[in-house]
């Protein structure tokens, strides 16, 4: 169902509730620190055809990479009366958590799972994918410490966050290459460095010997000429995130050749169509795909896992935070065996919350 409207669709309660859960670790990354989740749950009722369903949607917050906060999304959404045309006022964080919720209710009256009602066939039959897992900025012997036991646990793409200083940076990414020789790294700076210092990084993996799979972000939002320097120096692609926020920016990723591929994140984009959109434009231009998100729960991270399925995969899938949670509230979405995410035939995103003793 390309070009999935919402045609028919009618809001008729939303609710919302903060959604705050402590990590396991702090998640330390070039631009900030956050020590438990900073969402909102949607809980959405839909009436659609024939039918009135219920969905769940997160609308997660990470400032300072998102303009909106908890508290943001809470008075955007309290005791606000939204029909579909409104969905356009709130701010991507908010629109993504509502709409999230809204597609789940429509999916389940559907009878089909989101990836199928957003993907059509190519959703239907594409169930399965392997994520990688974060390891967050810290000392570079913690890092490296992180890096074994996830290695251990069968996960065998690391996503380092860099951003800070270089030399810092290379000792942890040489640390981590110690401790995980078998892994394929993921570096990702959020923005953090000027070409100059990106390409300083990359050269010194490469004298180490270090496999790395990609680079995300490694400059500004704004800096395509830094992130076209980049790109042109490595062999390695370049992934752009904070760079891409609609689908215009697609074209100018391309135009300026500032980067091999692009970050799909439902909260980034304002939801799961503009993100499909995004995805679909990116694929016709010959990037790459990754798909991630915030700091999120199985929720969030569920949400996202269908639209990557609705793409029929994704080049480097980025989600795993709900593995970096002390406790997660929901159940459901996918099967996981470790990294490899099975995605059950069930309606909507299969997500409920999960009942406690």
């Amino acid at each position: 169902m390309h070009g999935l409207s919402f045609d028919g669709v009618r809001i008729e309660t939303i609710t919302a509730r903060p959604l705050s859960v402590p990590l396991l670790e702090p998640f330390v990354i070039a631009t900030g620190r956050v020590d438990a989740t900073r969402a909102v749950e949607v809980e959405a009722r839909v009436g659609w055809r024939d039918g009135v369903a219920v969905g769940l949607g997160e609308a997660a917050c990470l400032p300072p990479v998102t303009r909106e906060d908890q508290p943001d999304v809470l008075r955007e959404l309290e005791g606000r009366a939204l029909d579909v045309d409104a969905l356009a006022e709130l701010g991507p964080v908010a629109r993504a958590g509502v709409e999230t919720a809204v597609l789940d209710a429509i999916a389940r009256i559907a009878g089909l799972p989101l990836r199928a009602l957003l993907g059509g066939d190519l959703g239907a039959a594409t169930r399965t994918l392997e994520t990688d897992v974060t390891v967050a900025i810290a000392e570079p012997p913690k890092m490296a410490e992180l890096a074994r036991a996830w290695v251990a646990r069968g996960f065998r793409a690391l996503k380092v966050k860099v951003g800070k200083d270089v030399d810092a940076d290379a000792r942890a990414l040489e640390a981590i290459g110690r401790a995980a020789p078998g892994a394929r790294l993921r570096v990702d700076a959020n923005a953090g460095y000027s070409a100059s210092e990106a390409i300083a990084l990359a050269r010194a993996c490469e004298q180490l010997g270090l496999s790395v799979e990609c680079w995300e972000q490694p400059c500004a939002a704004d800096d395509l000429e830094g992130m076209a320097r980049v790109a042109a120096a490595l062999d390695a692609p370049v992934v752009a995130d904070e760079s891409v926020k609609r689908v215009e920016d697609v074209d100018a990723i391309v135009r300026r050749r500032a980067a091999d591929g692009v970050n799909l994140k439902l909260a980034k984009l304002g939801g799961v169509r503009a993100a499909y959109a995004v995805g679909r434009a990116a694929r016709r231009a010959g990037l790459r795909l990754m798909v991630g998100g915030m700091v999120e729960t199985r929720l969030g991270m569920s949400a996202a896992a269908h639209l990557a399925c609705a793409l029929g995969g994704a080049d480097f899938v980025d989600l795993d935070t709900a593995w970096l949670l002390a406790d997660d509230p929901y159940e459901g979405g996918y099967v996981a065996d470790g990294p490899r995410y099975t995605m059950p035939d069930v309606p909507g995103l299969g997500v409920e919350r999960r009942h406690r003793a």
